[in-house]
């Protein structure tokens, strides 16, 4: 058993549902420059519990990316637990900035662990295809001003569906994956005016796949290349093929899905 999934002794397991803009914030984790959303609830549940707590979430968003539904879970030991767990959120939410919220929490058996139940995530990438941009939603949305043939970027989603090595679609990183193979269950567009919303769902991410994915539809919709071009950038496996990240401020973790048993520990990181 990995250390991070050992329950601390004598302690309750609460299950939180986390919510932020992460526009402020470099990233989900800890930083060594910078701020990190764990690293500000953390100080906030330190004005509830004496105890420092460690958060250990289902995913690890990147600089600028935001959540609606990030899944974290904290031991807390019993002698300090003073508050119902459905009190904790309006307790905690006290102490945090008002992008950062606690939507949830309630306790859960401690073999639970928000990584490791984790079956698959939901993001969402919201473009604004228009000439000119929504100055309400500057930091929650990519403007993309040329008009977008959905037609076309349908039909080049459709071909990332199902289990593929995408190698093409994960950022370089400064260590070797183990595996670049994911299943993805779910690459919907949707329209809405100019509000451009990808749906894309699968069993694991990695380092900015989606945003990568994301830049290469969009990519089909300029008609800049074909469809059948997502084909041969999946053979490529090489991350010059695909197009270029979208930028991060369009992503949101929408939901994380779970199961109650465990699946396989990955070194590599989810995005």
């Amino acid at each position: 058993m990995a250390a991070d999934e050992i329950p601390v002794p004598n302690s309750i397991r609460i299950r939180f549902e986390i919510a932020y803009d992460g526009s402020n914030y470099s990233g989900w984790q800890w930083q060594n420059s910078g701020l990190g959303v764990q690293q500000v609830i953390e100080e906030a549940l330190l004005k509830l519990y004496p105890t420092p707590a460690k958060l250990h979430s289902s995913s690890r968003t990147d600089t600028g990316v935001h959540a609606m539904g990030l899944v974290a879970h904290v031991d807390i030991p019993k002698s300090e637990f003073r508050y119902e767990a459905r009190r904790i959120p309006l307790a905690l939410n006290a102490n945090l900035p008002p992008d950062i919220r606690i939507m949830n929490a309630r306790q859960v058996p401690n073999t639970f662990h928000s990584r490791f139940n984790s079956t698959g995530k939901q993001y969402r990438y919201y473009v604004w295809n228009h000439h000119a941009t929504n100055p309400l939603l500057v930091n929650r949305l990519w403007h993309v001003a040329p008009k977008l043939d959905l037609k076309l970027m349908r039909e080049a989603a459709a071909l990332l569906l199902g289990k593929q090595n995408f190698k093409s679609f994960a950022t370089t990183r400064q260590y070797e994956m183990t595996s670049y193979v994911r299943r993805l269950t779910k690459c919907d567009i949707k329209k809405n005016g100019p509000l451009i919303t990808f749906v894309i769902e699968g069993d694991g991410f990695l380092y900015q796949m989606c945003r990568a994915i994301v830049g290469t539809l969009v990519n089909v919709g300029k008609k800049g290349i074909e469809p059948s071009a997502i084909l041969q950038i999946l053979r490529d496996e090489d991350r010059r093929s695909a197009g270029a990240n979208a930028p991060a401020c369009g992503l949101v973790l929408w939901k994380v899905f779970f199961s109650k048993k465990r699946k396989p520990a990955r070194t590599e990181t989810d995005s």
